[in-house]
This record gives structure tokens, sequence and C-alpha cells, in this order.
């Protein structure tokens, strides 16, 4: 068996692990759905014991990280299966698990509640659940451990919920389903988005497809728990494609390298390895990537969106933000993307970078007009919180011990926004300016930069949970693998952080939920001790990594290339003997010149 046949294994398992624990039924990992158990979503109702129930989700995480590491380390070796099949397979799971109630947290209940306060009139952004439930309402009866907190979501995600609560009635089993419907469009749509924007590269598209379609930690954390957190990324991926991709044909042509570097496997003259050099596959038309002038409207070549694009994206990101606020960071990601490619070309950047506020000020301004003052009150609110699985919590500890107050939420709160930035820019610079522009890959710019606003976030911010990483996991296949950069690496620790945080809230609620004492080590070993530190690590590597990037892609040697027009008895495409060289009327270009 090979190793990537391996990791698709393992990912089975991982997938059978996590829906065995939610068709079993009410668990501490499964909270219970109060309405007719002959609707949706279905359970067996076996109660099964806190050990098996909090086993089988760890045995499903293990499984499921064992079998990423394969397939990914596969891939780059060469291994391929068609990704359209491994694409299907993710979706068929992630309809599958949407069929069983959620686990691993309650957040779901409040959401139905939120959405209840809707239809009857209540504000869910100054209503409590514990509020309505006063009244007598059954669906917020049932919310359990967020029950004396109004909603923290934007007004779509609201709306969502109350259609959802039209749906479900007073049945808090029916409106869950309907949410998981919800939630189930979105993580499909997101999925065919990649699919569809990577479709250049065979490669890169398996990629895309396990690193979200068939990623069985996201299908864990994310689909199983019923997440709100999909509404968001399908808008912010939404506004990476119709910014800059999938493009027309001739688009996509005058996009390719404009110019060569030198790279182990990579010489003049020499033919890159099979899949490309880290991933990353020679232009359509042949590796020399010459297309005519009149092919190369569009910008830099070829990739700079029109400002029509920009506020289409602006929309999205606009819409991405009326469910949840960070989906902002997308359309500033996509802002530093254009100012990299086009530099200081001010009449060309300004229309573009106004088109795209334009766009997200309509959205997100009628989002905050909706919610009035008390949304942005409870957002706010939300921001000063920190995780008990986060390193941050043992840094505000220490400060505790020399200021009182709301003082030590305010240092970690600074501190966090300090290192954001911090990693930010250390991943934009190692990524997009010594990755991907000086490569003559700026169509892959977009995506690279929102992954690294959102990553530089996650890894950041005080509060975490497992599935906020949906954002980077969802940005990640858009960030192409060239030489010299640490794409690859960011893989593994995306893997790795997203692996901790979901073994450190097995599980990620209380109310009904005590662990027995031969589980009891569970919170004080492994929330408060090892997830900190992983992800404490891991935010080190990261920034050693970019680092190290930044030096190996300073050290390559970049021949900048002028097309010379085109042989007069070669049809376009047309592939060039060597970088900067014309060939010859009637002669053949060489094999495997690269620019």
């Amino acid at each position: 068996m090979s190793e990537g046949t391996a990791g698709l294994v393992a990912i089975g398992v991982s997938v059978a692990f996590t829906f065995a624990v939610a068709v079993a039924g009410p668990s501490v990992m499964e909270p219970v759905l109060p309405g007719w158990a002959g609707s949706p979503p279905w359970s067996l109702g076996l109660h099964p014991s806190p050990y098996l129930a909090v086993g089988l989700t760890a045995a499903g995480l293990a499984a499921g990280t064992l079998g990423l590491v394969l397939v990914l380390r596969a891939v780059r070796g060469g291994w391929s299966v068609p990704a359209r099949a491994v694409l299907v397979a993710g979706l068929l799971a992630a309809a599958a698990l949407t069929l069983v109630p959620p686990f691993g947290s309650s957040d779901h209940l409040s959401y139905a509640a939120y959405g209840r306060m809707l239809v009857t009139g209540h504000n869910p952004y100054t209503t409590t659940p514990d509020q309505l439930a006063a009244l007598g309402d059954p669906v917020a009866r049932a919310v359990q451990d967020w029950s004396g907190t109004p909603s923290v979501y934007g007004p779509l995600a609201t709306a969502i919920q109350g259609l959802a609560s039209l749906a479900g009635g007073t049945s808090v089993r029916l409106t869950v389903f309907v949410l998981g419907l919800a939630n189930l469009a979105a993580f499909a749509i997101t999925a065919l988005l990649l699919h569809r924007m990577t479709r250049h590269d065979p490669a890169q598209q398996l990629r895309a497809a396990l690193l979200w379609a068939c990623n069985p930690l996201l299908l864990q954390v994310l689909v199983a728990g019923a997440h709100v957190d999909g509404q968001a990324v399908v808008f912010g991926v939404a506004a990476v494609a119709v910014m800059f991709g999938p493009w027309p044909r001739e688009a996509r042509e005058a996009r390719e390298a404009r110019g060569v570097w030198e790279a182990k496997g990579a010489r003049g003259g020499e033919a890159p390895p099979k899949g490309g050099l880290g991933g990353w596959v020679s232009p359509k038309g042949g590796p020399g990537g010459w297309v005519p002038p009149e092919e190369r409207a569009g910008g830099s070549g070829g990739v700079v969106p029109p400002a029509s694009r920009a506020l289409a994206a602006g929309v999205l990101v606009g819409l991405g933000f009326a469910v949840k606020v960070t989906s902002a960071l997308v359309g500033v990601g996509l802002a530093i993307a254009l100012m990299l490619i086009l530099g200081r070309q001010w009449r060309r950047l300004a229309p573009r970078l106004a088109a795209l506020g334009a766009g997200f000020a309509v959205t997100a301004g009628a989002a905050v007009a909706i919610g009035g003052s008390a949304m942005l009150r409870q957002s706010s609110r939300a921001s000063d919180m920190v995780s008990i699985g986060s390193p941050w919590r043992v840094i505000r500890t220490i400060i505790h011990l020399a200021v009182t107050g709301t003082a030590a939420t305010d240092i970690v709160k600074s501190g966090a926004i300090a290192l954001m930035v911090v990693l930010a820019v250390l991943l934009i610079r190692g990524l997009l300016i010594r990755g991907l522009l000086i490569r003559g890959l700026p169509s892959a710019a977009g995506g690279t930069a929102a992954f690294a606003l959102a990553l530089a976030w996650l890894f950041a911010w005080p509060y975490v949970l497992p599935w906020y990483d949906a954002l980077a996991w969802a940005l990640l296949p858009l960030v192409p693998l060239v030489p010299g950069t640490a794409a690859a690496g960011l893989a593994w620790l995306l893997l790795a952080r997203t692996a901790a945080l979901g073994f450190g809230y097995l599980p990620a609620r209380q109310t009904d939920a005590a662990l027995p004492p031969g589980l009891g080590w569970l919170q004080p070993v492994v929330r408060h001790g090892l997830t900190p530190a992983v992800l404490a690590v891991a935010t080190a590597w990261l920034v050693v990594l970019m680092v190290r990037s930044r030096g190996s892609a300073g050290a390559e040697r970049w021949v900048p290339v002028t097309p010379p027009p085109a042989p007069s008895s070669c049809a376009p495409p047309c592939v060039l003997p060597e970088a900067g060289q014309q060939a010859a009327p009637g002669e053949a270009p060489a094999r495997g010149a690269i620019s």
C-alpha cells in the first residue's frame, strides 16, 4: 500500500469515527436535541459512555491528522488520484455528518435561540437566551453554555438563523438541522470554488480537495460541530475568486511567469520535476510562457482586476463581515495584493482600491446599521476574551500578579495586535514579495495575501477554538508551492495547531458534560498544558520559517525577461528556447526552458 493510499484509508477511518460519535446520540460530546426523535438530524439514542464518546472523537482526530500528513507528503512526492473523486467523497462525508446531530460543543443551540429571538420580535444583540427562556420559549430553554450571552454574529448570520427558526418552529432538533443544511451549502460552495480556482494544476487541485472538502479535521470540528464559521468562509473565498480568478483563457495565458529563476532541478534548458517546482506547473502552451502582446491586456501579467471585479469582491467581503467581523481580513489581504502588484501605479491602483473599499463599505455599513451599536458592543466584548487553550492565558495570569482590574486584558490585547502585525509582515514578505511576485506569479497574490492575514490573526489572537482555523484552511490551497517559500511548512504548522486545539477541547462544552475521574486529566493536562505549549511552539516556528524563507528566496537569482516578438514561423503561444533568447525562424524551441 502506497503512502497516499494509506493516508486516504486513515482519513476514511477518521470520518467513520466522527460519524459514529454523532449517530450514537447524546453523550458528554453531544448535547441533547429536544424535539420529535423521528425528525432530522437522526441518531440511535445509544447514550455512549464518556470513555467511548471521547475515545472515538480522539481516535478520529488522531487518524485524521495522520491521514492528512500521509496524503500531503505523497502528493508532494508525485502521487496522485483524481481530485474530483476526493472532492465528491469529502462532500458526501459532509452530507452524511449533516444528517446526524452536531457534537463537540453546544454552539448550535445558541444559534437556534438567536434565530428564535428574531422571529419572536426580540433583538438578538440585547436579549440573552436566559431572558427568552424565562418567557417560556422551548428553543431558548435548550441553550446550555452561552445562555447568558447575546449574539456576537453579524446580521446575515442572524437572518439565516431566523430562517431556520421559521422552518423549525418550536422544535430545536429541526431548527438545528436546517442550520446544518445552510452550513453544508456553504462548505460545498467553498469546495467547488477551490476546485474551480485550482483547475490549471491537477496537483494543486488535489491538494485543495484534501485541505478542505476531504479534510477530516474540518469534517469533525467544523461540519460535525455545525459551526457558523463556514458561512463566513465561503464569502471570503468567493471574494478572492471574483477578484483574481478564474479568468478567461487569454488572461490565464498572459499571467504566466515572465522570467526564470535558478533553483535545484530547474536550471537553464533543464525540464522541471514532474508536477512542477514544488507543485507549480509550467504555463499552458509550453514552459516558455510567451504570449502575444495583444493577449496581455488586463494589467501586470494580465492579473490586475478591473474596478468592477474589485467592487464585487468588496461586496462579498462585506457579506462575510455580516456573518463574522473577522472576515474583513480577507479584504485587507486583497488590498495588499493590489498594492504589491501595481506598486506606485497610482492611476491604476486608486480606482481599484476605491472600488474594493466602496463595495465593502456598502454591505458592511448595512450590516452595522441593521445590527446597531449593540452588535458592535457585543463584538468588542468578545474580542476581550482569552481562551484557556491559548498561550496568552498564561501570560495574562502572570500580568495579573502585577496589575489589577482589566489592565491585564488590555495589555494582552495590545500584545496580540502587535504580534499579529509582525506575523502578517513576515508572512507577506516571505510568501509574496520574495515568494510569488519576483517569480512572475502575481495571479496568486490575492489568495496568498488573504491567507497571510488570516494566519497571522489565528496565531496571534488570544481567543482560539479549533473551528476558527477554517478560514486559513480554505485559503491555504490558493498559496502555490514554489521554491524558496515556506508554503509547505505552513501546512504542517496549521495542521499541528488545529489538531492540538481539537484534542484540547474534548469536549468544548461544560453543561451536562462532566468527565468521569478516569478522564479528569484531559482538561488540566491537555487543554491547560499541552495545547498552549503546542500553539506557542508553532508560533515561534512560524517566525523561524518565514525568516528562513526570506533568506533562501533572496539567495535565488531572478532573471527578468522581456518577451521578444513572436518568431515569424511560430504561432502563439510560442515557446522560446532560453529565457531572453529568440528562436530562429523555423527552429524548434529548446525543451525544458523556463521563463
